[in-house]
């Protein structure tokens, strides 16, 4: 499967995700609000995701793939497939311990994470709760990962995009159907995230046992492969990834803040979140395995083709959706937002964070671009060096913003936008410095292209903003009709420019019109007289 395939697969997946997940952010805005019990709830949300980024995801993902990819390559599929079952009986001797001991001591877990809610005693006491219910998914969601990197790395891309519109199913369906018959929302979205978690396991378990790479359980056993994994995935794990430890840095901090800070910062990067995930998230997911192959096979020059390619694709996406945030903040949170117990002061604070955040998401994106060419490489502490450097830069800016400024959840955002372009400058400076990334002619080319066409873009929606501005203070069907006008302004207004500036050429869009034409013609011949109409 080519790159370009493999993150158009993937994004669209996770677009598909990005769109049901809206609908849950919806249902949990208007019913959990932006207080003491969506505080509590999106606190304990975060912690059994945190541990999922920094062991299962950030460390798997970097270490195991790669491995995993060497092993398929030069020895073939039942000796890759056993050192993936070896790791994923280590993977559980670690988790169920590491799982029961957490749940036991949640409120001293969460007298660390957020200091500032032991003046809350009520929230606190919520979120011990909320923690010790939704804690399991982590179990089940490391599990998943592993065997996430097992389809990856042989190009089954789209059943592992696709699980997690199984978790926003679960939610949305948990907080509707159990709240009625629960204290509150939040105990229903809790028990939501634990039977997320159970199902986004069982898909992916079947998965593999369909296309071949069932992941029977065996006995942990210690080999050099298990020891090389371990030594690759343990930087990675300290690191852990400078947006989930700034992410984690945020909820300490916002903990001293006012109540409603921690839900404002949820809210606002959920939205920032769907450029990520669909561009970002995809980019890093199809490149690793890519480039682990193409290095391991010697193809250096290809590995640093489809890495220029991965920027550019990543430039292209993320530039224009930084800048719709950046002007669309407060009408996008008003109108997907506010309604029952979400209010308009939640709408201003919350739309703040998001202005700040969209500032930092072509960082973002990049490092997602970036990281790959060490991780393909084996190279687990450079990224880790990198890491702890933006750490420091978003703690320190942190601290300003909360005894200088009352700037609350925006500051809390502008800090992680900081420590995110950090991370990208040093790790695109140190690939570049290696020799391992020279930008090419028609990146360099593009980019200063993308650039232009983004600021057109801007342009049409700084006016659009100005005319429509009475729709977007309401959030009202008036109010969803002109932010849909807007958005499909700007994004024709960005494809005219792109075209125009010869980002995009008129033979490639006939060439994808053409391909979907025949594609659908196909369908027909299938399905024949009696088929779908």
């Amino acid at each position: 499967m080519t790159l370009g395939r493999a993150i158009t697969t993937v994004g669209g997946f996770t677009l598909l995700s990005r769109v049901v997940g809206f609908v849950r952010d919806i249902v949990l805005s208007a019913v959990l609000g932006s207080g003491a019990v969506a505080d509590a709830f999106f606190l304990a949300f975060k912690l059994p995701n945190f541990f999922r980024r920094l062991f299962a995801e950030g460390a798997f993902a970097a270490a195991f793939v790669p491995l995993f990819s060497r092993e398929l390559q030069g020895n073939g599929r039942d000796k890759a497939l056993a050192f993936a079952r070896e790791a994923h009986a280590g993977l559980l001797l670690v988790l169920l311990p590491f799982s029961i001991v957490l749940i036991a001591i949640m409120p001293w877990v969460l007298t660390l994470l957020a200091p500032g809610l032991r003046a809350e005693p009520r929230t606190f006491d919520l979120a011990v709760d909320f923690s010790r219910i939704a804690f399991p998914y982590l179990i089940f969601i490391s599990l998943a990962a592993l065997y996430g990197g097992v389809l990856n790395a042989i190009d089954r891309f789209a059943e592992v995009a696709v699980t997690p519109v199984l978790l926003n199913v679960a939610l949305i369906g948990a907080v509707l159907g159990l709240t009625p018959f629960l204290p509150n929302g939040g105990y229903a979205a809790a028990v939501g995230v634990a039977i997320a978690g159970l199902l986004q396991w069982l898909w992916l378990f079947l998965s593999c046992s369909r296309d071949g790479v069932a992941m029977n359980l065996v006995r942990p056993r210690w080999t050099k492969l298990q020891a090389r994994l371990i030594a690759l995935a343990t930087p990675v794990a300290i690191g852990g990834g400078v947006q989930t430890i700034s992410a984690m840095l945020d909820v300490v901090w916002a903990s001293w803040m006012p109540i409603g800070t921690i839900s404002a910062l949820y809210y606002a990067d959920r939205l920032a979140q769907l450029p990520l995930g669909v561009v970002g998230i995809a980019i890093g997911t199809a490149l690793l395995p890519l480039l682990s192959r193409q290095l391991r096979a010697g193809h250096d020059e290809a590995a640093m083709a489809n890495q220029n390619r991965a920027i550019e694709f990543g430039l292209l996406f993320c530039l224009p959706a930084a800048l719709a945030l950046w002007q669309l903040a407060e009408p996008v949170i008003r109108i997907l937002f506010e309604r029952g117990n979400f209010g308009p002061s939640d709408t201003v604070r919350a739309a703040g964070a998001l202005a700040a955040l969209a500032i930092g998401l072509p960082a973002f994106v990049l490092v997602k671009a970036l990281t790959p060419g060490f991780f393909a490489r084996e190279d687990t502490k450079t990224p880790l060096y990198v890491a702890i450097a933006a750490i420091a830069g978003n703690a320190a800016l942190n601290a300003f913003f909360l005894l200088a400024t009352s700037l609350h959840a925006t500051g809390i955002a502008l800090a992680s936008s900081a420590a995110g372009w950090i991370n990208a400058f040093l790790l695109g400076g140190i690939l570049i410095g290696r020799g391992h990334l020279v930008p090419d002619r028609r990146l360099l080319s593009r980019a200063a292209r993308i650039l232009a066409a983004t600021a057109g873009m801007g342009a049409a929606l700084g006016l659009l903003l100005h005319l429509l501005k009475p729709a977007l203070a309401q959030a009202t069907i008036s109010g969803v009709l002109a932010l849909a006008l807007v958005c499909a302004a700007g994004a024709a207004a960005y494809a005219a420019a792109g075209v125009l500036l010869g980002i995009v050429k008129w033979s490639e869009l006939r060439t994808v019109l053409r391909r979907r034409r025949a594609l659908a013609a196909d369908s027909v011949t299938a399905d024949g007289p009696t088929g779908p109409p």
